[in-house]
């Protein structure tokens, strides 16, 4: 089922109605919130291909991997990254809104644009805190309780050389049997990013208390603080203005 096809006033996702309620009566129960996939990590090697360091500057990566939410507040706590938005890649300007992605029929994946200092932290880096903390990229169109091709596991490569480098590691990833399974990460070419709606920005750090982010998210930033330390820090890098 895709829990965002139906909208609760105010614009939130009904899957977070969802959550809420799933939570609510476990607690009435007497039982914790069921555990997700979310609430683990898999610790993973660094990719062989990683090349050097580039120029001082901003260079940008586009990543999808189940609701933008959640990966975009994995990466906003990541050193290096200058800047995290949540948005819609692989469809067109039309259908570029909450809305017609959540149908599913688009071709847009809910994705996140992050700009990155490549002196700080390399894109195999990136990739590697995202195969391993972000999402479950064994899954393809899935992630916890968000079902659907706007939730795939893709990464949108903005240039040959980060196609190359995350096919690499891909195919390194599945040698070593990291995961088990295979890896069902696809790898498109970025033709155009569009932010998402401004609710979507910093949803996490502007609802920490709320289910769908408690249940879902916040453990992923749990996890990237215990298995990246050296790339964690406390303080997000926010879209909000004068954040």
């Amino acid at each position: 089922m895709n829990t965002e096809t139906f909208e609760r006033p105010g614009g939130l996702p009904r899957r977070a109605l969802l959550c809420a309620l799933a939570l609510g009566a476990g607690l009435a129960l007497g039982r914790a919130a069921p555990a997700r996939a979310a609430e683990r990590a898999t610790v993973i090697p660094p990719a062989a291909d990683d090349p050097p360091a580039g120029q001082a500057g901003t260079e940008t990566a586009v990543f999808a991997g189940g609701c933008f939410w959640g990966v975009q507040g994995v990466f906003q706590h990541v050193k290096g990254v200058t800047s995290a938005v949540s948005g819609y890649a692989g469809g067109d300007a039309a259908t570029a809104n909450h809305e017609a992605t959540s149908l599913g029929n688009t071709g847009h994946a809910e994705s996140v644009r992050i700009s990155y200092d490549p002196k700080q932290i390399s894109f195999a880096r990136l990739l590697q805190i995202h195969f391993s903390v972000a999402h479950d990229p064994t899954q393809r169109d899935r992630q916890g309780p968000d079902v659907g091709t706007q939730y795939r596991s893709t990464i949108f490569a903005a240039n040959p050389e980060q196609a190359r480098i995350a096919k690499n590691y891909i195919a390194q990833l599945d040698r070593a049997r990291v995961f088990g399974k295979p890896i069902a990460t696809t790898i498109e070419p970025l033709k155009a990013f569009y932010p998402a709606e401004t609710y979507h920005q910093d949803f996490m750090t502007r609802n920490p208390d709320h289910p769908y982010i408690a249940i879902n998210d916040l453990p992923k930033v749990d996890n990237l603080k215990k298995v990246f330390p050296a790339s964690y820090r406390a303080k997000p890098v926010l879209v909000g203005a004068g954040a």
